[in-house]
């Protein structure tokens, strides 16, 4: 694949990236009522190099060429989404569900069933209508959901166990912090329920206030 060819090759994907982010953007504003209370903490996202594309189309043994990259990844351009709790990402997951120009193509979900090894995500590629001088067609967008508490836990253990061998006992240990994460997780919502509820008391409590006209 030539540089001319991966430029125009990535063109409609990065099109149709920056789309859905600003979908994702108008959900995170207004899918709760308060303001305060918006489900994304943070995104990133990107478009496969050359390089990294050559090398995973390789890896599948195919040939790295334009048209095997059109035809077999779904993941050129990604998106990942850190919400703060999983009731976040099941919202967001069924808002776009509903959005009826987008193409659900894929999910594979980690929260319900996680890696072996700990890992928690939840997975979607969604098929984004982009429109070009020729037409519309649809380009593939993968989006990863994860808490700030699976977020702590890829990162961590992508930062000790990049490209080294795995010893059995550290495993363990990051299946073990997996749930430990998963649980203080569950206990900080517990905790902002029990905020929100002490807090809509108070506010039914309080006396209503007359102005004289």
């Amino acid at each position: 694949m030539t540089d001319t060819e991966y430029y125009d090759l990535i063109r409609p994907y990065d099109d149709a990236m920056k789309l859905l982010l600003t979908r994702l953007e108008i959900l995170n504003h207004n899918i709760y009522k308060a303001s305060a209370e918006n489900p994304i903490h943070t995104m990133q996202y990107r478009i496969k190099s050359k390089q990294s594309i050559e090398e995973k189309l390789i890896r599948k043994g195919e040939e790295p060429t334009l048209e095997n990259a059109k035809d077999l990844l779904q993941d050129i351009a990604g998106i990942r989404i850190v919400c703060y709790f999983v009731g976040d990402i099941k919202n967001l997951i069924d808002m776009l569900k509903k959005q009826s120009d987008l193409i659900f193509i894929r999910e594979r979900d980690y929260i319900t069933n996680p890696k072996a090894s700990g890992y928690k995500s939840y997975h979607m590629v969604l098929g984004v209508p982009v429109y070009r001088i020729e037409g519309m067609q649809y380009y593939p967008v993968e989006i990863q959901f994860r808490t700030l508490s699976m977020d702590l836990w890829a990162s961590m253990e992508h930062r000790i166990c990049y490209k080294g061998e795995t010893p059995e006992e550290t495993a363990e240990a990051f299946q073990y912090y997996s749930e430990e994460l998963s649980q203080m997780e569950r206990n900080m919502k517990h905790l902002l329920d029990e905020i929100r509820k002490d807090l809509s008391l108070i506010h039914i409590s309080e006396p209503t206030r007359r102005t004289p006209i």
